[in-house]
């Protein structure tokens, strides 16, 4: 590189590229940025031409092994890095059939209900760390049977079911929930510290001394944030509940850490972990993020199937629905990309995207393409694999997407197909 003043790349029809080398230059940084930028997508260019989409039945979610294991990979160097344990939050991506995979890297979960914990246990070999807004007495004891550690949202649930956890042989670790009463998330619908929250107990509701039998606190207050949202959270809950900290055995910062995102500072994370460790060394420090495992590993392939026209709007309608297979689009909203698509461009043709269902709200747009849409083109809908699976529904009877990995080897392994048995049984 000591060599390089700057590089030109030449990408090839044939996928292969080459280099023209001139005398290097300090003055010219900005040429090695180039460099650095032309191989950034000359790798995205080789990887979406490994993929066969002619492969891949349509409709289909298909997660790509290479970008799974970089973000496992990611995530052990900063659990390992920073003396913490990280642990996979089902809620945001519960695809099992790749657990053997991430089990490679990060052995435990949380949970939300007891389906979830019932999952960890067959499927990531582990108990669960659980967490629900309300336990009832039908669901308690599965709880406790597939949990290494269970919090609760009040005081009222605690003390109503502590009783069953003393039964059982104080087996697990119990926690609470509790609320800082500070976000920087900004949408409502993921807000869990809004005023009238339900979300945890706030500081003025306990003493100086926590219920004899909770041995570690929750807090969850991020959604896809960063390392200086957690910082200024840390500081609230300090405020707020250090006087707990010095006697409690863990503290669970919950999920929202989106470490994988681009441009996440990592080294500000671990820096910030190992400083609060230094302080309370005490406490095992649990994060479980969901979306950071499964962010942008993945796409909901689809097909057009038709296209309309109304007063000069044309939407192209594919065999999917944002309302049933992309419903945190209409929820947030977000608009998703499409791949080749931009945001609507004056003069390029231009399309809504209206999903296949009867609900007159299924759609999204404006995206703007190369070339005219035709019936029977493919749309790729990125980053489609975290908190869209576990999110799906079958309203109206539309058929699920199937579910399929692209392996390391670059084969396609279909994980699972959907047909009427499946919708008919939901109601059986």
């Amino acid at each position: 590189v000591k060599e390089v003043k700057q590089c030109i790349i030449i990408l090839r029809s044939n996928g292969y590229f080459s280099f023209i080398f001139i005398a290097f230059s300090e003055r010219k940084p900005c040429f090695l940025r180039m460099f650095s930028l032309y191989l950034h997508i000359y790798y995205e260019i080789l990887r979406y031409s490994m993929i066969d989409i002619n492969k891949i039945p349509s409709p289909c979610y298909v997660m790509e092994e290479k970008l799974l294991r970089n973000n496992l990979s990611l995530i052990k160097s900063v659990k390992e890095r920073a003396g913490v344990n990280i642990i996979l939050a089902f809620k945001a991506f519960a695809l099992w059939k790749a657990f053997p995979i991430v089990r490679e890297y990060i052995p435990f979960s949380t949970a939300s209900s007891k389906f979830e914990a019932q999952l960890a246990f067959e499927e990531m070999g582990s108990p669960a760390h659980t967490y629900s807004p309300a336990y009832t007495e039908a669901d308690f004891p599965l709880i406790l049977r597939y949990s290494s550690h269970v919090t609760f949202n009040s005081l009222s649930q605690f003390h109503r079911f502590y009783p069953m956890v003393r039964a059982d042989g104080n087996r697990v670790s119990c926690g609470l929930r509790i609320n800082p009463e500070y976000s920087d998330v900004e949408t409502d619908l993921y807000n869990p510290c809004a005023p009238g929250s339900r979300m945890g107990v706030t500081g003025d509701l306990l003493g100086d001394k926590l219920p004899e039998g909770i041995e570690g606190l929750h807090f969850h207050t991020l959604c896809e944030s960063t390392s200086y949202d957690l910082e200024r959270t840390l500081a609230e809950v300090e405020r707020r509940f250090g006087r707990f900290l010095p006697h409690v055995k863990w503290l669970n910062m919950g999920g929202g850490h989106l470490m994988t995102r681009k441009g996440y500072d990592v080294e500000h994370l671990i820096a910030l972990l190992k400083g609060f460790k230094e302080r309370y060394p005490n406490l095992e420090l649990i994060m479980e993020p969901g979306s950071a495992f499964a962010w942008q590993t993945g796409f909901l392939l689809t097909t057009v199937v038709d296209i309309v026209e109304n007063h000069g709007i044309k939407t192209a309608i594919i065999d999917a629905s944002f309302t049933c297979h992309m419903p945190d689009c209409l929820e947030m909203p977000y608009k998703p990309a499409i791949r080749f698509a931009t945001d609507a461009v004056e003069g390029k043709p231009t399309y809504r995207i209206g999903g296949n269902s009867c609900l007159s709200g299924d759609y999204m747009g404006d995206w703007s393409f190369d070339k005219p849409l035709e019936i029977g083109d493919k749309l790729i809908f990125e980053d489609m694999i975290h908190y869209t699976i576990v999110k799906t529904n079958m309203f109206n009877g539309i058929p699920h997407p199937s579910l399929a990995l692209w392996s390391k080897d670059d084969q396609l392994v279909m994980y699972r197909t959907f047909g009427y048995e499946d919708y008919k049984n939901r109601m059986d």
